[in-house]
């Protein structure tokens, strides 16, 4: 015979009756629904700001680059157009100091005498034979104050004008001209604003 089953009978509490969840009212529905939608909107606005911002910095970037660009496009230009400037007003000086140098030079013979024992010194014409070139009106001026030795030729080029003058002595060769000297003292001058 199997064995006898114990029952074991509990006493159990009678079920508590859970009372049916009541579904909110329309106050309590439309106050989520306004809390939700103004959460919502916060978040928008905050994430909305944030990406805009961002936006409208690499914008500003952007442009500010594009800005560089034309200015450094407008300053080439006006960096040529400067050296054009000093080029056109360098010519300008050149022309205008020949001309009164070169009355200078018509009007005191002295003066030319000078330039021409400079440049004759300057080349060893004591020492070898020297063709000094002149303008030929030059020449009948120079002729009575100029100290002339045998090794010293003077020769009518009429290339040259009044004041001009060029040395030839064997492999050395002196542009006096007044167009060269007073491109060489304005480029002295210049470098010198430069370094300044």
């Amino acid at each position: 015979m199997p064995a006898p089953l114990d029952v074991v009978v509990s006493a159990t509490a009678p079920e508590e009756q859970v009372p049916p969840p009541v579904p909110p009212t329309l106050e309590e529905i439309q106050a989520i629904q306004d809390a939700a939608y103004r959460e919502g909107l916060e978040r928008g606005l905050t994430e909305g700001h944030a990406e805009g911002f961002a936006q409208g910095q690499a914008e500003v970037r952007r442009l500010a680059a594009q800005m560089e660009g034309i200015l450094d496009n407008f300053s080439r230009p006006l960096d040529r157009l400067e050296n054009e400037v000093i080029a056109a007003l360098s010519e300008l000086a050149v022309r205008i100091a020949g001309a009164l140098v070169g009355r200078a030079y018509q009007t005191d013979p002295v003066l030319l005498q000078e330039l021409a024992t400079a440049a004759l010194d300057a080349v060893g014409g004591a020492q070898r034979e020297v063709e000094l070139r002149l303008h030929p009106d030059d020449i009948a001026a120079l002729t009575p104050v100029l100290a002339m030795t045998a090794h010293i030729r003077l020769t009518a080029d009429t290339s040259l004008t009044r004041g001009d003058l060029r040395v030839h002595a064997e492999s050395v060769r002196i542009d006096g001209t007044l167009e060269a000297r007073l491109r060489g003292a304005l480029e002295t001058v210049l470098n010198r604003s430069t370094r300044a």
